[in-house]
């Protein structure tokens, strides 16, 4: 089977990233390995990933290698200053499973918007009784340079369409 719309697609892969800075360009650096024991899965065509990522894929079928960069500008852009705020401490409790230590500079602190989903914020600093976040996407500015092998194709299943997420083994669990 080949990777299309609403399929199911596993793969490995190296991710390293590189920063193009006043015309010096970055040696890559590796940031992710997914290997056969944890290979990344989701659904072609609703994965949320950089459109140009999902490109690069189409029509490759189980055991095919791909290797290819997407500039950053096609990634995740560049960063965007009105998502580096300021928030008061006191909106991070205790209770809600934050402690102190999460606050060190350049830790990411797990979080969940208003409609419920994951999201994260990188702490920037410590400002005493507010911490200044960052909400931009970890990757964003950087090149991403993937080299990988399809792990997997498969027809994703009515759920899956239905919810637009992987299920099973490998994906969310209800």
């Amino acid at each position: 089977m080949k990777i299309t719309i609403n399929s199911v697609v596993g793969l490995t892969y190296e991710l390293k990233v590189s920063k193009e800075e006043e015309n010096i360009e970055s040696v890559p650096f590796s940031v992710e390995v997914r290997d056969q024991e944890d290979p990344f899965y989701f659904l072609f065509g609703n994965s949320g990933l950089p459109e140009k990522f999902e490109s690069f894929l189409v029509g490759k079928s189980k055991g095919e290698p791909f290797n290819f960069i997407i500039l950053a500008n096609e990634a995740y852009g560049e960063a965007d200053d009105e998502l580096i705020m300021a928030l008061p401490k006191s909106q991070f409790t205790a209770e809600n499973g934050f402690e102190p230590e999460m606050f060190e500079e350049g830790n990411f602190l797990p979080l969940v918007d208003e409609n419920g989903y994951p999201m994260q914020a990188k702490v920037l600093k410590d400002l005493g009784n507010e911490v200044l976040l960052d909400f931009n996407h970890p990757l964003v500015g950087f090149d991403l340079h993937f080299d990988g092998e399809v792990h997997e194709v498969r027809e994703a299943t009515a759920e899956e369409l239905e919810h637009g997420h992987v299920h099973g083994e490998h994906g969310h669990q209800h």
